[in-house]
């Protein structure tokens, strides 16, 4: 009998299961995977085209309400939306099954199975894995064409342009900029151009890690390594096996952790914690920083050696403040992306925005213009967007100088605040992110006394 092309993992805490499981499964299909411990679910995903899950709901002795299964679903569903879970459960607890099935299971089956309705609802998964891989594939393209906004600025265009040169070979890329510049966005956009794209993009976020955490985050531990190390563990570094690691932060890894970072990279293996053999490591790396990284090497606060090893291809990603053509269409862009994240239609911002849009400085560049317009749309009505839903009315970046060509626009958005608040003048300067004395002398400026 023919195998069928299927890669299938069964996790349950019980051995006898996994080991039953894999007799009856491996006769039937080409790839079994089984795990005791959901935790190694992660791993196995993002190292495997996983086809079906079986998703035991209970791990731990003592605590058999199923809430673990549901957790654990939505992770898979999370992190790989192409696999179908089918959950296993005793025949006590359906009601925690049936539930499960609400939140995005395909079905269960119960335990003990009988060994052709397993079969045939495998069967069915699979069926429903190859349609979910079709969707997800045409998805991703449709949203990796939305995904990225270039602009017309000289700068930007130059960084893109470098992007998708260096995208194509395995070169090393450090990403220069401000925060909330998209250092992010531009580390995903290279992967997704490179021959990695199908396998792992793993994001470690270096400047959340606290010192003791640093080698088993990013290197893995061996069971009993330390306390509360349970069972074997891989690191960020071999979750992205065969594809992207993104080191966001570089520059704030403290000195005496550098040299372990270096060495992973120098010898391209890592070695877990509590382990003595380097495992091989086949990784594309990409960090980012905005810190003035070579002022650092110069005070001996960042390595120098590290420095040329992440920085093959160095990249500066320009503020919102050196693009600024390119802020109202950015803007109508990212309009457009938040609408569509809420499943609306037909948002528009008033016609005085786009000045205010240009004037405002963006201290936070591309992460504070998209929390605004995310904030507005959820505060705006009619569909539109007024410079008051933005909160952008920063005028103590304005000039007090009548010639200001914003002098009208801020008269006109006190008027308006004061009309909606019938003359309230706490709730007013509220609105518009102005003490009380401000307003008052705004309010004495513009002849706006009742």
């Amino acid at each position: 009998m023919r195998k069928k092309l299927a890669q299938i993992l069964v996790v349950d805490d019980q051995e006898e299961i996994l080991f039953s499981a894999k007799m009856i499964l491996k006769k039937h299909f080409e790839t079994i995977f089984t795990t005791n411990s959901p935790k190694k679910i992660i791993s196995i995903l993002n190292e495997n085209d996983i086809n079906v899950v079986l998703l035991d709901m209970n791990y731990r002795i003592g605590f058999e309400d199923g809430r673990e299964g549901i957790h654990w679903l939505k992770e898979i569903k999370t992190l790989s939306p192409q696999t179908v879970v089918i959950l296993m459960t005793a025949f006590g607890k359906i009601e925690t099954a049936v539930e499960g099935i609400k939140i995005g299971a395909f079905d269960y089956v119960l335990k003990p199975w009988n060994n052709e309705k397993l079969l045939e609802v495998i069967d069915k998964a699979l069926i429903e894995s190859r349609k979910n891989s079709k969707k997800t594939a045409l998805e991703k393209a449709e949203k990796a064409e939305k995904k990225y906004f270039v602009g017309t600025s000289a700068k930007i265009k130059q960084a893109y342009s470098m992007a998708e040169k260096v995208a194509r070979t395995d070169a090393n890329v450090l990403i220069l900029g401000e925060n909330g510049t998209g250092k992010y966005v531009f580390a995903e956009f290279i992967h997704q151009h490179s021959e990695r794209k199908n396998q792992p993009f793993i994001h470690v976020d270096l400047g959340s890690l606290s010192d003791n955490l640093f080698e088993s985050e990013l290197f893995g531990y061996a069971k009993g390594a330390f306390t509360d190390a349970k069972i074997d563990t891989p690191g960020r570094f071999e979750n992205a096996l065969n594809g992207t690691i993104f080191l966001d932060e570089i520059g704030n890894i403290p000195l005496h952790l550098q040299a372990k970072l270096l060495h992973v990279l120098q010898t391209k293996t890592v070695t877990r914690l509590g382990e003595s053999k380097p495992r091989p490591l086949n990784v594309r790396v990409i960090a980012a920083t905005n810190s003035d990284i070579k002022t650092e090497v110069k005070n001996k606060t960042f390595r120098e050696d590290l420095l040329y090893r992440i920085n093959t291809m160095e990249i500066n990603l320009p503020s919102l403040r050196e693009r600024k053509d390119d802020i109202v269409p950015m803007a109508n862009f990212i309009l457009e992306q938040i609408a569509e994240k809420y499943n609306q239609e037909n948002w528009r911002f008033e016609e005085n925005a786009a000045s205010y849009l240009e004037k405002y400085p963006w201290k936070g560049n591309v992460r504070e213009m998209e929390n605004k317009i995310e904030r507005a749309l959820i505060l705006a009505e009619n569909n539109t967007i007024s410079v008051i839903d933005l909160d952008i009315l920063d005028f103590e970046e304005i000039q007090e100088n009548d010639e200001n060509p914003l002098s009208e626009m801020e008269k006109g958005a006190i008027e308006k605040a004061l009309f909606k608040y019938n003359g309230n003048i706490s709730k007013t300067a509220e609105e518009l992110g102005l003490s009380r004395a401000a307003l008052y002398r705004r309010i004495e400026k513009y002849d706006l006394k009742n």
